[in-house]
């Protein structure tokens, strides 16, 4: 059993952080920027919660973090009373906020003078999978700490990997998300193509998703597509906080990204027909209007 703190509990960390007191067994302290949803968490789980990110993370051999963006993982990491100014010695800071690649070599620089570990451990699965456990990890970061946390990680993990040196685990989210683009794109095509033929999608989707065609997103979204129901899984405001993350890279790397581009601006095409928290797979909405 280890000593762990979890910061912050949205729809993705409230779970995870359950899983790591129920499932692993470990002796966990949440904070969340909302006071009683920590409250509400203790009394759930019977772990404890703590005021401030500091106090949550002092003592601590591992310290989670699943917040909104850049900005946020600073404040409860590097912040006046953030994580950082009370983690011991040798202690690993684990990331599972889908933040910048930027962020996450900044972070570890700083760990490395405190003398503590960081790794960025960006999610893979929607809540769905956070609430059953089995997300996959992409972790940058230094092998003995993976070594050491991963073991904790799997409390709500399916799939662990280590991709290379702090920021690696960024990178390979962003490419996670360039890839689920495209797919629901052409998944909203698809359906918005049967549709106008006058086929029956159930049907299509029974043959086709057996072949080269099929693919997660296939066989999850495409009944609620269908029904025109955009109310399960990730948000439209999120994907495009992650698309932004990808573009602002590709800047800076030289990746040309013309479909990931054009998705974007779909997506911000569904914001402004008011669908900032229908799910990713809205994208047919946009084309149905």
């Amino acid at each position: 059993m280890a000593s762990v703190a979890f910061l912050g509990l949205g729809v993705m960390g409230y779970p995870m952080a359950g899983h790591l007191k129920n499932k692993g067994g470990h002796d966990v302290t949440v904070y969340n920027r909302t006071t009683g949803k920590a409250q509400k968490w203790a009394a759930q789980h019977g772990g404890a919660f703590a005021a401030t990110p500091a106090e949550a993370a002092e003592g601590k051999d591992f310290v989670f973090a699943c917040v909104g963006n850049d900005d946020d993982l600073r404040q409860v990491a590097t912040g006046a009373k953030g994580a950082f100014n009370s983690m011991k010695k040798g202690a690993i800071f684990i990331d599972n906020t889908t933040a910048s690649a930027e962020v996450a070599r900044e972070l570890d620089a700083a760990a490395k003078v405190g003398g503590f570990h960081f790794l960025d451990a960006p999610v893979s699965g929607g809540q769905a999978g956070a609430e059953n456990g089995v997300l996959t990890v992409m972790v940058g970061g230094e092998q003995d700490a993976f070594a050491r946390a991963r073991p904790v990680i799997d409390s709500f993990a399916r799939m662990v990997g280590l991709m290379g040196p702090a920021g690696a685990g960024q990178l390979t989210k962003m490419i996670n998300q360039i890839c689920i683009a495209g797919l629901v794109q052409g998944l909203a095509e698809g359906i918005h193509f049967g549709k106008q033929a006058g086929l029956d999608i159930e049907k299509v989707v029974d043959v086709i998703s057996k072949g080269a065609a099929g693919s997660w997103q296939m066989e999850n979204r495409h009944k609620t597509m269908n029904a025109g129901k955009y109310d399960f899984g990730f948000a439209v405001d999120w994907m495009r906080k992650d698309l932004g993350i990808c573009l602002e890279e590709a800047d800076r790397n030289g990746a040309k990204l013309p479909v990931t581009a054009l998705v974007d601006q779909f997506y911000k095409d569904v914001q402004s027909m008011g669908g900032k928290r229908w799910d990713t797979s809205s994208l047919l909405a946009r084309l149905e209007k």
